[in-house]
């Protein structure tokens, strides 16, 4: 057993500490990366050459690339044609919905990033769940797990699978191939699937039939719709003695007492203010537009003195439905809104934009807006002009349910997209030429072929995955030069004593499992690979076995919401806690079992 230095107690300290800064998230998790590759070299653990090796690396320029192709499918609508005869062959059957679009889910997830597949289907199955009156809680899971589970079929489906060969080097083994895993990987689509099609009704919220229709699917389906919290647009007039001898009231003050949102209000002499800002005063002998529930806004008019229309009149074309709308919106993965309120984010001051809801883990926040800080995964009902939507689209920090930028699309260019990734896999699978240089000529191609603009490239790209990537690689280049990987290798297989390769295999397996639940994929898969290859060794067991049960175990992330497709549907889904770790459980237990087997008669 190798002894213990300095340096592998230096080493090990860094891994604590890296853990310990994933799980209390005080700092974003590629800042934690970053000073991993600052303070490595400092410590003299790896050289600076090393250290920052992992910005040229192979899994990290492979995943820029991966990134704008996905970039480029979106951009020319290739996921709306898919929708259509999807539907076409499922009919009104919510297992047939389910198995054909999360089959559909789980094939473009194995070309590009999963939450890109899953951000990509969320508005088309926010519609059919409306249309089919089928509630979207028992569509988004099963649909989101299969973009998981897709990243497992490719070697560029997900980051760990794209990072493996890399940490393969320093081992001298043998790299995988881009369909080396998809056995596995299609094994493990084909039970999550399954899982949910035999057993959806015990393990999705709601329980239950899963194939009901008619009046009490519909009316279950649209009580689990936010909008029905909030009525419908009522035009009222305040009184001509309203502000006589009273503090101003403001758009929140009403939202607060009553519980209705003002998404128009006139300012005189005759100026009509769209999603005015919390602050704003309602003046005397005013017209303003709300929406809410019909006993709330009747309250309201009885309390204050205004007189409640019949219909919109001068609102009329404003909320005309040409004109404007409400939408529902989620809090992306990477969106700057996360940790802000509601009144730091300013969206009225900004965009004209009214917020009139937020749904966040089975409740809905109508009240206390403002001040509500936002989170990954909440939904927001939103209410704006449909060119103001657009804008606060454009940004891209909200994944709206409805597809505003239709007009924006390029289905022209949608033959150029599938011609570049095409090309990208046939480099890769006929002329064996390195994967980051063949993906990224299918990303070069799509820019050049005005599938995507250079700016759009840029801005599509994650680059906190990258430099999460980047930072990482060089802790594990430590953990592996300074023996503390080999050393920690034997202390555990002392503990377990000596098994079989098999049972190693899945103890590694379940090991993967628990560090990614607290740790991103990533992050775990850079710790664990040197580790578990040395374990193998050790063992005399196939250390890229080994080592590809870490990059496929790390795609096992069903019981939290952590993972970014979870975050992602949480709040559309409107999925609690509890309801990842019942049905994710269920799905942990089989992927496992799934991996083991397949390992075992393909390798």
């Amino acid at each position: 057993m190798p002894t213990l230095t300095t340096d592998m107690i230096l080493v090990m300290m860094m891994i604590g500490v890296a853990v310990f800064l994933f799980i209390v998230e005080w700092v974003r998790v590629d800042v934690v990366a970053i000073l991993m590759m600052v303070t490595l070299p400092l410590l003299h653990l790896v050289t600076p050459a090393q250290a920052f090796s992992g910005l040229s690396s192979n899994a990290v320029v492979s995943i820029i690339a991966v990134i704008i192709i996905g970039a480029g499918l979106d951009k020319t609508g290739v996921v709306n044609r898919l929708v259509g005869p999807i539907l076409k062959v499922a009919g009104n059957s919510q297992s047939r919905i389910i198995i054909f679009i999360s089959l559909t889910v789980a094939g473009i997830s194995s070309f590009m990033q999963n939450i890109g597949a899953a951000a990509l289907f969320l508005p088309a199955v926010q519609r059919i769940s409306k249309n089919l009156h089928i509630p979207i809680g028992k569509l988004l899971m099963p649909i989101g797990f299969s973009a998981i589970l897709g990243g497992t079929v490719t070697l560029v489906g997900s980051s760990p699978l794209i990072l493996l060969n890399d940490l393969m080097i320093p081992f001298k083994l043998k790299p995988f191939g881009l369909f080396d895993v998809t056995p596995v990987g299609l094994a493990l689509v084909a039970a999550g699937i399954a899982c949910f099609v035999f057993f959806g009704r015990f393990i999705l919220p709601g329980g239950g039939k899963t194939e009901e229709a008619g009046p009490a699917a519909e009316e279950r389906a649209e009580e689990n719709h936010v909008m029905d919290e909030l009525g419908r647009p009522w035009e009222l007039t305040t009184p001509e003695d309203f502000t006589h001898y009273r503090e101003p009231v403001t758009v929140d003050s009403l939202r607060r007492r009553y519980l209705v949102n003002v998404v128009g209000v006139v300012e005189p002499p005759d100026f009509k203010v769209m999603g005015p800002a919390p602050e704003q005063e309602i003046r005397s002998g005013v017209d303003l537009v709300v929406y809410g529930q019909e006993k709330d806004v009747r309250r309201m008019a009885s309390e204050e003195g205004m007189e409640l229309k019949d219909e919109l009149t001068v609102f009329k074309g404003e909320l005309a439905d040409h004109a404007s709308g409400t939408v529902e919106a989620v809090v992306a993965p990477r969106s700057n809104l996360a940790g802000k309120t509601l009144n730091q984010v300013d969206l009225a001051d900004r965009f004209q934009v009214a917020p009139l809801a937020v749904y966040r883990q089975g409740v809905v926040y109508r009240a206390e807006l403002g001040d509500l800080p936002l989170r990954v995964g909440d939904a927001l009902l939103l209410h704006g002009t449909w060119k103001r939507l657009e804008l606060l689209h454009a940004e891209g920090n909200l994944l709206f349910t409805t597809p505003l930028d239709a007009d924006q699309l390029r289905p022209e260019k949608a033959v150029f997209a599938g011609i570049w990734l095409a090309v990208a896999l046939i480099m890769v699978i006929v002329f064996k030429i390195q994967l980051s240089v063949c993906l990224m000529t299918g990303a070069l191609g799509m820019i050049i072929t005005r599938v995507l603009s250079v700016d759009e490239a840029y801005q599509a790209v994650d680059w906190r995955t990258v430099f999460l990537l980047a930072g990482l690689i060089p802790l594990g280049i430590a953990t592996e030069k300074t023996g503390a990987a080999a050393w920690i290798a034997h202390t555990v297989l002392g503990a377990i004593g000596t098994v079989e390769p098999i049972v190693l295999l899945a103890v590694i397996g379940l090991l993967a499992t628990v560090f990614t639940l607290v740790i991103s994929n990533v992050g775990a898969t850079v710790l664990l690979v040197p580790l578990v290859v040395n374990m193998a060794i050790a063992a005399n067991a196939d250390p890229r076995m080994a080592a590809l049960v870490v990059g496929l175990a790390t795609s096992n992330s069903f019981i939290l919401p952590t993972h970014q497709v979870n975050a992602l549907y949480m709040g559309p889904g409107r999925y609690k806690s509890v309801d990842f770790m019942k049905a994710g459980t269920v799905v942990s237990i089989i992927f496992l079992v799934v991996m083991i087997a397949m390992l075992y008669l393909f390798y």
